[in-house]
């Protein structure tokens, strides 16, 4: 396990020096994102995702407090990635989420019904209350079926009518990213280029010499990594999210073994257990010899 942590470290570290930083690792996406003095790049992003433009546009944010107070004593604490609120008072939360724990739509909505009652008083009337938008940035896939950026609300299921717009929820799974021509990208396809850590060192350059605001993003990762502790913690992160893939991709192919090996011991096919574990029949006699 010692020399496995060392081979990541010598890799996280190797990839810091050729610059191919994750931009989705949520120690960097904070500095970036959720600073004052690069506000403009957080407003930039939230226009691109959220299609604002014109007099729609989001002119102004002010960054608040991540973490919300419960109401009672044992509700559970939330802890926000970024969160901020517009000049038209409208609540926004970016969320990065490279692990996969499977439970995205309920913590998502979880996250949005705090956030949407902050502020709300005993005795206040409900129109008080402001719209709140929730914005997944994710590592993986979690809709099979959908594009790459879907947005949830309330609808009727019979007419389509939307209930209002205090409620958006807003899924990019950025692995759908496929790469195009940067002159060819929409503004939030520049954006999921800069996350996906699919472009090469050159069509980064491209795409970071294509978009001021971009390039703003990339030059301020150099001084984050510049900052030694800065720097320690995101090696850390990287190396957690590692170990977590890969403690899971261990714990899925134990999984399916075990599967394999009560099909084999119920006398099942062969062809069988290969199309319900895809395992190879190499793999499955192996696993007989066990018996």
């Amino acid at each position: 396990m010692k020399d496995q942590r060392s081979v990541a470290q010598q890799q996280v570290e190797n990839d810091i020096a050729n610059k191919r930083y994750n931009p989705m690792n949520d120690v960097l996406f904070k500095f970036i994102f959720g600073k004052d003095e690069r506000k403009n790049i957080t407003i930039d992003l939230l226009n691109a995702i959220l299609n604002r433009t014109g007099k729609q546009a989001i002119r102004d944010i002010q960054f608040k407090n991540s973490e919300i107070v419960p109401y009672y004593e044992d509700d559970k604490l939330t802890r926000l990635d970024i969160f901020c609120i517009t000049e038209d008072k409208t609540k926004i939360d970016v969320e990065v989420q490279l692990i996969n724990k499977k439970n995205m739509e309920r913590r998502s909505l979880f996250y949005w019904s705090q956030m949407y009652l902050m502020g709300l008083h005993k005795g206040e009337k409900y129109n008080v209350l402001n719209p709140a938008i929730t914005i997944n940035i994710m590592g993986h896939e979690i809709f099979p079926n959908e594009p790459l950026h879907s947005m949830y609300s309330i609808y009727n299921i019979e007419t389509g009518r939307r209930l209002n717009e205090d409620l958006e929820l807003h899924f990019l799974e950025v692995p759908k990213f496929q790469k195009k021509p940067i002159g060819e990208m929409t503004r939030m396809e520049r954006w999921l280029a800069y996350f996906s850590n699919k472009l090469n060192t050159e069509e980064m350059e491209e795409l970071a010499m294509s978009d001021a605001t971009i390039k703003k993003a990339v030059n301020d990762t150099d001084i984050f990594m510049m900052d030694f502790e800065e720097r320690l913690k995101y090696i850390n992160r990287q190396m957690a999210i590692m170990d977590y893939n890969t403690d899971m991709s261990v714990s899925r192919e134990e999984g399916i073994c075990e599967v394999a090996m009560n099909m084999l011991k119920a006398k099942e096919p062969i062809e069988k257990i290969i199309k319900y574990t895809g395992l190879s029949e190499e793999k499955i006699q192996e696993l007989s010899t066990k018996l």
